[in-house]
């Protein structure tokens, strides 16, 4: 087979860890370290002079304090190579632009996680068809839910492996993320039609032909009971609660209880969006959606004590439906997976698609009645219909007539230009 049909892949595969009580203290312990370890970073980067801020120094540094700081040493060496390495990187997306500056993280607001960087320390083996086995540093043999073919074993060589993972922790539990590197065979362009898509609340996924993709509650009505009555303890508890006291450990356990039924409804939501995404990936050769930009949708309309604003409340409930329905994750699904199957993303203008009628062309006010329903006011036309088809019919018709902006790449849009650094980057 040429090398030309051949292309490198990576990507990243998610699994549930089943840690034993001792395992778990351990990797917590391991990741309040490796936090501890960003913060000291982050302090003697602060306060050397410029000409010593050098990867070499912070190396050195954080070496003797793996040696003068006791509780650092239950984080391994290279863990403490991988989180120097990322807080390096940190610096350098902010000086190019791509993010703001590391700062500290705090013990409440950052996500607990451990870097394992090399992939032949996991020696990853399969029990059964539902578990495997792998090997985390200074924690042991763990088990951990196998769903996904990975690259181990004999099919494991140097164009398809495991290059390394990390330790995560959230609601539900620790889990581990394996970085997968695969060489795979080049997709040919896929044959199937043009599509284009319209997002929107009521109706999550609609299409230019006439397919709607919907879905109910994420939790049951037993669920949505359990959470709203664990929401008002923990409110009565916190209300009874001291200014300066410190939290019980019933309020921070029935804080634990919310967070996972949270956690439930967004894996769930997660799922949907990937069965949905894959569906649309493999059907169409060319999907086209709307350039929408999110963060100015979500903003608030509370305003200022001089001018404010109206019906604070209403665009609060429509932030959060927005935020629920994640646009952005959806689009970036697409991206990768048409990528894969050999089709392509595109996106177009999103101004005038709610309002245009895809039969005339026509943009009269009112023409959209309602939520669900589009009747051109147009005398020649009359055309009435699902307004969310025809806005898809609209996103498509953008890109047929070469309106199609940049196709989406899936990366952080550049904030600053590269030639200016902030002030306390060096």
């Amino acid at each position: 087979m040429s090398q030309d049909t051949l292309v490198n892949r990576q990507f990243g595969h998610r699994a549930r860890l089943a840690l034993s009580p001792a395992g778990v203290r351990a990797a917590d312990d391991q990741a309040h370290a490796a936090r501890t370890m960003w913060n000291l970073l982050h302090a003697g980067w602060q306060m050397m002079p410029k000409e010593r801020r050098t990867l070499a120094n912070a190396d050195a540094a954080i070496r003797q304090a793996r040696e003068d700081i006791n509780f650092l040493a239950v984080l391994p060496a290279q863990a403490a190579q991988a989180v120097l390495k990322t807080y390096f990187r940190a610096w350098k997306n902010c000086w190019e632009g791509r993010a703001d500056a590391p700062n500290f993280k705090g013990r409440l607001r950052t996500v607990m996680s451990v870097d394992i960087p090399q992939g032949r320390d996991l020696n990853i083996t399969r029990v059964h068809r539902r578990w495997g086995m792998i090997n985390i540093p200074k924690v042991g043999r763990v088990r951990f839910r196998w769903t996904k073919d990975l690259p181990v074993g004999r099919r494991a060589n140097t164009e398809n492996r495991i290059t390394g993972a990390r330790l995560i922790k959230d609601a539900l539990g620790w889990h581990i993320a394996f970085r997968v590197q695969t060489l795979e065979v080049k997709p040919d362009p896929h044959q199937g039609p043009d599509v284009g898509i319209d997002v929107g609340v009521t109706v999550p996924i609609a299409l230019s032909d006439g397919e709607t993709y919907e879905h109910g509650e994420w939790l049951t009505e037993k669920e949505k009971a359990k959470l709203l009555h664990l929401e008002q303890r923990a409110a009565q508890r916190k209300q009874h609660r001291k200014p300066g006291e410190r939290t019980s450990r019933r309020l921070h356990h029935t804080y634990d209880q919310i967070a996972g039924l949270r956690a439930k409804a967004k894996r769930r939501a997660l799922d949907w969006q990937h069965q949905t995404t894959t569906v649309i990936a493999r059907t169409y050769g060319t999907v086209v959606v709307e350039a929408l930009t999110i963060t100015n949708m979500v903003k608030s309309a509370r305003g200022t004590i001089e001018e404010p604003g109206k019906n604070v409340a209403q665009k609060s409930g429509l932030n959060r439906s927005i935020s629920r329905e994640a646009w952005g994750r959806t689009v970036t699904m697409l991206t990768y997976k048409t990528a894969q199957l050999g089709g392509t993303l595109h996106k177009v203008p999103a101004p005038g698609t709610s309002r245009r009628c895809s039969a005339c062309g026509s943009t009269t006010p009112g023409n959209r009645e309602s939520q669900a329903v589009f009747v051109c006011k147009n005398p020649d036309c009359g055309w009435s219909g699902n307004a969310d088809h025809n806005a898809a019919r609209n996103v498509l018709h953008l890109y047929r007539m070469g309106l199609a902006l940049i196709p989406a790449a899936g990366r952080a849009v550049v904030r600053r230009a590269k030639r200016v650094k902030p002030a306390a980057a060096r």
